[in-house]
C-alpha cells in the first residue's frame, strides 16, 4: 500500500472547502485538512506577492494522485496552483491502512 500526503493551497477558505468536499466526497482523498491563515511571500509575474492563502492536505493513494491534481486544477482559481504530493514513507498502520479503505 501506497500513500500519499498532497500539499496545496488555495485563495480563500471557500475556495478550499469546494475543493476539499470534492476531493472526499468523489473518493479520490480520505481526508482534507484545511489550515486557514497563511501568509505567501513568492515570485509571480517579477513581483514579490505577499498574500493571505489557505493551506491544504489531502491524503490519498498513491494511483490516485493524478486524478486528483487535475481535480484541483479544473476547479481551482489560480493560473498555476501549488498541489505538491510527497510519499509517505512509515506512519501508524491502522490510520494508513483507512487511508486504503476510504478512497476508490
Amino acid at each position: 500500500m501506497k500513500t500519499n500526503l498532497i500539499y496545496m493551497t488555495a485563495g480563500s477558505m471557500e475556495e478550499a472547502r469546494a475543493i476539499g468536499k470534492e476531493l472526499v466526497s468523489s473518493r479520490v482523498a480520505a481526508c482534507v485538512n484545511i489550515i486557514d491563515g497563511m501568509t505567501s511571500l513568492y515570485w509571480w509575474e517579477g513581483e514579490i506577492q505577499d498574500d493571505r492563502e489557505v493551506t491544504m492536505i489531502a491524503k490519498t493513494k498513491e494511483s490516485l494522485v493524478p486524478e486528483l491534481i487535475e481535480k484541483v486544477k479544473s476547479m481551482h482559481s489560480y493560473d498555476c496552483p501549488c498541489i505538491v504530493s510527497l510519499p509517505i514513507q512509515d506512519g501508524n498502520k491502522p490510520f494508513l491502512e483507512w487511508i486504503e479503505g476510504e478512497t476508490k
